[in-house]
């Protein structure tokens, strides 16, 4: 890429995170909601786990901690260093984590797209490009 390009990255990036147009505030919002949206879900599936797993002989959930890296590392990579879950309840759950975490990647995915795609459309009416 050349250097001017990354310059324009960088500059949209800062123009999504203020807002400047309602393209910018669209894409910030759509962003915004699936990072709290995720948390949460990192936060209630750590508790699911540890209730699941903590008392089950041979698992690696002992405590909220764990419990906590086990979702968010499942949420953020589809693995964690942690073995599967021993519960039937918790593979269920971790199976879920997953289908999340690729339905977050897909959502991403097609916001950045809509977003990319708008901005296209809004820098060609600017130069009275069709």
């Amino acid at each position: 890429m050349h250097p001017r390009g990354v310059l324009d990255s960088i500059g949209e990036v800062g123009r999504v995170l203020r807002g400047d147009t309602t393209t910018h505030v669209h894409f910030r919002q759509r962003l915004v909601a699936i990072a709290v949206v995720t948390l949460v879900v990192d936060l209630v599936c750590s508790v699911l786990v540890l209730l699941l797993e903590r008392d089950v002989h041979g698992t690696q959930i002992t405590g909220y901690p764990s419990a906590l890296f086990f979702s968010t590392t499942q949420l953020l990579s589809v693995s964690s260093s942690f073995a599967n879950p021993l519960t039937g309840a918790g593979q269920v759950l971790d199976v879920a984590m997953e289908a999340y975490a690729i339905t977050v990647v897909a959502a991403l995915a097609g916001s950045t797209s809509a977003f990319l795609h708008r901005r296209s459309t809004e820098r060609r009416a600017e130069v009275g490009e069709p």
